[in-house]
């Protein structure tokens, strides 16, 4: 699809997919350009893989306003966010909370404990997730509970619901 004459990068619906378009943007061996613009959630979250390596890559993720997910961890990955749009709480194991906004970064090591809430605005919450594998043969999207057992990001318990994309967009 295309947008104001730039190409929108599609939304990954779930989890296997998001490691299919990983695997696939990262076969590429030329430089890779894409332009940051995503149909915004009313409800629900999106994913989009902006680009990849076998080691680095990029998705825009967006939050309808409230949006939350559950406590968590990566194992094989550091990601850093950095907040485009909107404001969120980003909360730790002992319930630490910090707020980010526009133009806010949170770096997370692997292995760190987080959950994070879009806060109730109006407004979506925009992040660009920049994502470095520790181990590029194994999972990057892995994901752990506080107990440390496999916890998918689709999973019910990470307070999904379903998407229902909205009028606005962000570019």
């Amino acid at each position: 699809m295309q947008r104001n004459g730039h190409e929108v990068v599609p939304i990954v619906k779930d989890t296997q997919a998001w490691r299919q378009e990983l695997a696939r943007l990262a076969q590429k061996t030329t430089p890779s350009f894409v332009h940051l613009s995503a149909q915004l959630p009313e409800q629900g979250r999106t994913n989009q893989v902006l680009v990849a390596t076998p080691n680095l890559s990029a998705v825009l993720k967006t939050y309808a306003s409230g949006g939350e997910n559950a406590l968590h961890a990566h194992p094989n990955e550091d990601h850093l966010f950095v907040i485009l749009q909107g404001v969120a709480l980003f909360y730790g194991p002992e319930g630490e909370a910090r707020r980010v906004a526009k133009n806010d970064c949170v770096l997370l090591p692997r292995n760190s404990l987080y959950w994070f809430a879009a806060e109730e605005t109006g407004e979506a919450l925009v992040l660009l997730r920049i994502g470095a594998a520790l181990d590029p043969a194994q999972d990057v999207l892995a994901r752990t509970n506080q107990a440390g057992a496999p916890f998918d990001g689709k999973d019910e318990a990470n307070k999904g619901v379903p998407l229902i994309l909205g009028e606005q967009w962000f570019e």
